[in-house]
């Protein structure tokens, strides 16, 4: 069996032994190592000359001592040399795995150190956020009561279970006629001129980002979900979050003037009521909260679902509310005295997605997951027309204020519009493949609708020509909202953030 050097990986000429390691050296280079560092190579343990073992090899036969200038000593020279560097490479590659482990460990410890600053800085801004968006309480505010319809009521129960519904009494339905006539007959005489102070296209194309506002929600859930305006206070905004908490915002003052802590699940729908200082908001925690702003506090809860309520519409009266969800149901309940009044399933067997009363409130849309637009006759309770075309779940739908066109957005990356009178696609506005369209909004004259989803887009009814494009947000956006006239665009998107453009 050959011996090998543990330094220079050679066969030794003079074998031997240490006792610490074990290990064979060449006897030379050993006595040398001792001698400048006094322990053994390998072990790293005290080792002295006398300690090593000589190995009882064979002899070998050397050369004739050559003088200084023979080919022989050149040799000898030459060996000695190869001693001495693999003596130091040996030691190179010792200091090499001590530098390594030494690294290794420092860089363990830093990436542990980045971990803490990160956790702390994440607390820091959140209590930060908490912190500039409480408001003093100036006194004991007397909470409200509140009136939940709860399954069990008295009364026939509705479909599908959940709270019971009452009926729709001929009060009810006296008063709904009563406000759709009044409507309609404002609506013809409005139609004939152009709404004073309405922005003409030239100047929305013109609109630029006027703001941005990040600190609404809480930046540990990012995730703005829904958003609507006050009609009767266009300073006002309403935003729902995935925080589970409503915000209402004043853009002028650029302050929050209410956080609305209630719902145990995310807030997916919101509404500002057109009169009062009041708005209601929808939750896949099966519920629907009508809450007054001034005390923050929920004054109306209705329990008119199964499951969660994906839609949500408030009626022109004010007083009652439209709500869809996954338990295959629409609801009409009454938003003072939390009264459901009828609750109807829908006869596909499907859940509903989203909802939109008719600019009169006699019909309503409503979406549904397998792709159908489907129109109500409120009074009826009846289905009284289908819109199919669309692949994928309804997203979005809204009505055009003239009343006669219906616009509807659904997961294939396309727009169309419906002529509720011929009852028939009349456009479709096809945008690029993989777009998804989170919800569509016409402004208050009918002239402009607009586009939220993978960037925030603008059109010209009628035309339906491209008017701007926002590619501001980070996110897709999910809600947008036109001001009076057009006079300024508000839009909300996962990142966080609402956005408003105008003319500077």
């Amino acid at each position: 069996m050959a011996l090998c050097c543990a330094i220079s990986n050679e066969v030794p000429e003079v074998p031997v032994v240490s006792p610490s390691s074990g290990a064979v050296f060449e006897k030379r280079i050993i006595e040398k190592y001792i001698i400048e560092n006094g322990v053994d190579p390998i072990s790293g343990k005290e080792l002295k000359v006398e300690d090593l073992i000589e190995i009882k090899t064979p002899p070998i036969v050397k050369p004739k001592p050559p003088s200084a200038t023979s080919i022989p000593a050149t040799l000898k020279s030459m060996q000695d040399e190869w001693d001495a560097l693999m003596l130091h490479t040996f030691t190179q590659r010792q200091q090499l795995q001590t530098a390594r482990q030494e690294l290794s460990h420092a860089l363990y410890q830093h990436d542990a150190a980045c971990r803490v600053i990160a956790r702390l800085t994440k607390e820091v801004t959140a209590a930060r956020e908490a912190l500039a968006t409480l408001k003093p309480q100036v006194a004991v505010v007397t909470p409200q009561p509140t009136h939940a319809v709860e399954a069990g009521a008295a009364g026939a129960a509705g479909a599908g279970g959940g709270a019971a519904a009452l009926g729709m009494s001929g009060e009810v339905v006296a008063r709904l006629q009563e406000r759709a006539t009044a409507l309609t007959q404002e609506r013809k005489r409005r139609g004939r001129t152009v709404p004073e102070g309405l922005l003409p296209p030239d100047q929305i194309r013109a609109f630029l980002t006027l703001a941005s506002h990040p600190g609404l929600h809480s930046a540990s859930v990012p995730g703005i979900l829904a958003l609507d305006i006050n009609p009767s206070d266009q300073s006002r905004l309403l935003t729902g979050g995935n925080d589970r908490n409503a915000t209402v915002f004043n853009k002028d003052t650029e302050q929050v003037v209410a956080i609305l802590k209630g719902h145990t699940k995310k807030v997916t729908r919101v509404i500002y009521h057109p009169d009062e200082d009041t708005v209601i908001t929808a939750s896949p925690d099966h519920t629907i909260r009508v809450w007054n702003v001034p005390t923050s506090q929920t004054s109306v809860i209705l329990r008119s679902h199964d499951g969660p309520v994906t839609g949500l519409s408030l009626h022109p009266t004010g007083d009652y509310v439209l709500s869809t969800s996954t338990d295959q149901h629409w609801a009409f309940s009454d938003i003072r005295t939390g009264a459901l009044l009828t609750k109807v399933s829908d006869s596909s067997g499907v859940s509903l997605t989203t909802a939109q009363f008719h600019p009169d409130g006699l019909i309503f849309g409503t979406g549904t997951e397998n792709s159908q637009v489907k129109i109500w006759d409120l009074k009826e309770q009846s289905n009284v027309a289908n819109f199919p075309g669309h692949v994928g779940p309804v997203t979005s739908i809204s009505f055009s204020e003239n009343g006669y066109y219906l616009a509807t957005a659904a997961e294939d990356a396309c727009v169309k519009l419906w002529d509720l009178r011929k009852l028939k696609n009349f456009k479709t506005i096809q945008l690029e493949e993989g777009y998804v369209i989170k919800e569509l909004c016409f402004d208050q004259s009918g002239t402009y609708l607009a586009i939220a989803g993978s960037d925030v887009r603008v059109y010209l009814c009628r035309q339906w020509q491209e008017l701007k494009v926002f590619n501001d947000h980070t996110a897709s956006a999910t809600g947008v909202r036109f001001g009076r006239n057009a006079q300024y665009l508000a839009s909300t998107s996962m990142d966080r953030t609402l956005k408003l453009y105008g003319l500077e």
